[in-house]
């Protein structure tokens, strides 16, 4: 079939017609110097501080950190073998960003969101800027509604509100990570989704701590987010705030979460390594003028807020490592002037026996006594004094043998609620099991109970309790608020009577 030249003609004059000419710009830069995990680019003028780049050749993305007059000092977010002079960088006009959403909960990821856990990539179109300001003041409700940890020291002695941040510090090995994932194990059925950031962890740790999760039922309500020691610095530095930027879409819709960071130290380390690379002045033990606002920056972002912005909180429990108990260090000292409060786990109790090794002099909640409910505000009133008299006692009473019998008294109770505040590894308590010991404690319903005994006593009580459905635990769960005494001590008088 023969085609005429007028329709040629048309076609074509139709399709210039339809022609629409796109022009793209990229703002593409050069490096001049790659070296220790940092690139320093020409060319790229326009870049914002905290864009993301592309490294053409590889793909591998960097940050842009330092914006100096003739180069850009650009951290480099992956492997940096395959990156050398006179590669291109092009710019992507967006800052760091990480996915966020449901799809997260019960999957391991790296600080990039991308999934580590072996599962298949994680389907999720919604993201997040890591780094973005805190709630302001008036968009803040009061820390009013108890975040249960299920351990009794600090349910009792250091309370924790929802929306607070209370830091977990203390040397290495003395239970740190054991007291969060005790706290994360107590939040099941209590709908409140725990987010676990490891930050320079061997990934045996991480994976061990992964196992314990799913053993007990937790992966379901959690995600780790981990930035494990063989990773690079800028990873380790990027990953809190990857983990609460995933925190925050929770809590803008209405939820409640508790983002663990295990720990702050290595990240401050990271950031004094990346801070020296792009000569950055140092300062105080060789860390970047900025690093408070490091942390700063970072745990501001945990509160409660109000309906306008969602209604939901994130409780952060930042972890610093002291060296030989030095509290009054640089980072430690600026972490626990962010915080809310800190419990301090001291290394010689940990070592004697007594776990969690809370010390209760140095342990202190600014917030959660307005948290914590009825029932355990008044069993718990003078723990705290109690504690703090003994160990007084317990050392002016080795150079002297003859005590009077309050003394005598006095050592003995101590003795008991030292036992008592003693508990087993993953096996977090409920709050109004917590009262009924509690209670049998302040009362003198131990006292001629043998010390040897109380452990036993303890888990006999919570086997009886949970056997007899009993009037006092049904109105501490209803109510919040502790029985009439007779009542109380009805039930304890009871169980004793059982207790051979």
């Amino acid at each position: 079939m023969a085609i005429k030249a007028e329709e040629i003609s048309s076609l074509l004059k139709s399709q210039i017609e339809n022609y629409q000419f796109e022009v793209k710009s990229t703002d593409v830069g050069t490096v001049i110097e790659v070296g220790d995990g940092i690139a320093r680019v020409y060319g790229l003028n326009e870049i914002m501080s905290g864009e993301l780049v592309e490294f053409t050749k590889t793909g591998v993305m960097g940050l842009a950190q330092n914006l100096e007059d003739t180069n850009v000092g650009i951290v480099i977010l992956g492997p940096t073998t395959d990156i050398k002079e006179g590669d291109e960088v092009r710019r992507t006009g967006r800052v760091m960003d990480v996915p966020v959403g449901e799809e997260l909960i019960g999957r391991v990821v790296d600080p990039l969101g991308q999934p580590v856990d072996g599962r298949g990539p994680v389907n999720t179109t919604k993201r997040r800027p890591i780094e973005s300001p805190a709630v302001g003041v008036m968009g803040r409700k009061s820390v009013s509604v108890p975040f249960q940890t299920g351990i009794k020291a600090i349910d009792a002695l250091v309370p924790i509100g929802r929306g607070q941040r209370e830091l977990i510090i203390g040397d290495r090995q003395t239970g740190k990570t054991a007291v969060a994932i005790d706290s994360i194990l107590a939040q099941k059925g209590q709908d409140v989704i725990c987010i676990y950031v490891a930050i320079g962890q061997k990934e045996s740790t991480v994976r061990s701590v992964v196992e314990t999760l799913k053993e007990h039922g937790a992966l379901d309500y959690t995600i780790v987010v981990t930035a494990s020691a063989s990773q690079p610095a800028p990873l380790l530095y990027i990953a809190p705030y990857a983990g609460v930027a995933m925190a925050e879409e929770f809590m803008f819709n209405g939820k409640d979460v508790v983002i663990v960071y295990d720990d702050l130290s290595k990240q401050a380390a990271a950031y004094r390594e990346l801070s020296l690379l792009l000569k950055r002045p140092p300062g105080r033990e060789a860390y970047p003028g900025d690093v408070f606002y490091l942390h700063s920056r970072l745990l501001e972002r945990a509160a409660r807020v109000n309906e306008d912005f969602g209604g939901g909180s994130i409780t952060a429990l930042p972890f610093v490592e002291t060296q030989a108990g030095d509290i009054s260090a640089y980072i430690p000292t600026n972490v626990i002037s962010i915080t809310d409060g800190q419990i301090f786990l001291q290394s010689d109790l940990f070592f004697s026996g007594i776990r969690p090794a809370i010390n209760a002099g140095l342990s202190v909640s600014r917030v959660g006594g307005s948290a914590q409910i009825k029932a355990m505000k008044k069993v718990s009133g003078t723990l705290r004094l109690d504690l703090a008299s003994y160990r007084e006692l317990e050392s002016f009473a080795q150079f002297g043998s003859d005590l009077d019998p309050a003394t005598r008294e006095k050592l003995e109770r101590g003795k008991r609620t030292v036992e008592v505040l003693k508990q087993d590894l993953h096996k977090p308590i409920p709050v109004e099991k917590q009262v009924m010991i509690l209670y049998a404690l302040t009362h003198g319903f131990l006292d001629d109970v043998e010390v040897k005994d109380i452990h036993r006593f303890e888990q006999e009580l919570y086997s009886y309790l949970d056997a007899h459905e009993n009037e006092a635990i049904k109105h501490i769960i209803e109510t919040k608020d502790l029985p009439a005494t007779e009542v109380m001590d009805e039930v304890i008088a009871a169980f004793k009577k059982t207790f051979a």
